[in-house]
């Protein structure tokens, strides 16, 4: 099924509270609705906000006013280079989410405010100060990349490549070239230490020492995590890991195999690709408009916390 034709949506510029200028676009309804909610989509380590813009169409389609950004650094949002650029993961859920919230309270007053997160994108979701305005939370293969949770089968050559060559090669770049490389953008190098880290808590990544407090506790959001089978970063244990953060949330941690919606692997990143429109999008649209599950829904509970 093809999507109608789609308004094309508002450049915006918007600062953090440190003046740092992020870039995103809007798809906004004409008439205003109190009932309307608006989407922050989170995007995944060092992927530009573009790659969620189909799903943004498909949100706007069913009613909803959608934002995405790039995080400092990323797309939209950088502005020269990044050799000796300053940020990190929580740069990126303490100021620059955070300042979408901010923003869609501003520009959307009185709507609901729900999340779509990719990857890092759903830890970036419970770093911001105001949490507490979120209303629905949809994450996909959402964690903070500790080792040992990566898939088993490719453990070794995952951490060789995350955890042992980005930060060599960042160490003698000053930042970690993965456009050129082919992984990915490229990235910060105190996102690359974050990343690289091979602890097992958030807060003690290096950015994650420099918080008084995690803020995950003010969200009290209805929590949709899904996770694929064969993505070898959102394994059952590093999407439990980043649900224990939100501990006064509604949890409900769904998994899906390839096989349950016909396919023999989707990955940590096709989720959000057209493709899926059909068998995996109604999955999270149905979580946004009513904070549960459609019957039939393909794949299994794992978790289910109040």
């Amino acid at each position: 099924m093809n999507l109608p034709a789609q308004p094309a949506p508002e450049t915006f510029r918007e600062p953090a509270a440190d003046g740092h200028l992020l870039g995103g676009f809007t798809w906004r309804h004409v008439r205003t609705d109190l009932t309307r909610p608006v989407v922050i989509i989170n995007a995944a380590t060092s992927v530009r906000c573009r790659h969620y813009s189909r799903f943004a169409d498909y949100l706007f389609a069913n009613g909803f006013d959608v934002i995405t950004y790039d995080y400092r650094g990323i797309g939209e949002s950088r502005a020269g280079s990044l050799r000796g650029f300053k940020a990190s993961w929580s740069d990126w859920g303490v100021l620059d989410f955070e300042a979408m919230l901010q923003r869609a309270q501003r520009e959307f007053p009185g709507q609901p405010i729900d999340v779509v997160a990719h990857s890092f994108g759903g830890c970036a979701a419970g770093l911001g100060a105001s949490g507490a305005a979120i209303r629905r939370i949809v994450t996909v293969g959402a964690q903070f990349a500790y080792w040992r949770d990566y898939q088993a089968s490719g453990r070794w050559k995952m951490f060789g490549k995350w955890h042992v060559v980005m930060p060599l090669v960042t160490a003698v770049c000053g930042y970690f070239p993965g456009k050129r490389m082919g992984w990915l953008e490229d990235t910060p190098a105190g996102v690359v230490r974050d990343w690289s880290t091979p602890t097992a808590t958030y807060e003690t990544r290096p950015s994650g020492r420099a918080l008084a407090d995690l803020p995950f506790a003010r969200v009290k959001a209805q929590v949709l995590a899904i996770s694929i089978t064969d993505d070898p970063f959102g394994t059952v244990a590093a999407v439990d890991r980043l649900l224990g953060y939100f501990k006064n949330s509604e949890r409900t941690h769904l998994r899906i195999a390839p096989q349950d919606i016909g396919e023999k692997e989707v990955g940590h990143f096709a989720f959000f690709r057209s493709q899926y429109q059909d068998r995996l999008w109604p999955i999270a649209l149905a979580w946004l408009q009513q904070g549960e599950l459609a019957h039939g829904t393909p794949g299994h509970r794992v978790t289910e916390r109040a």
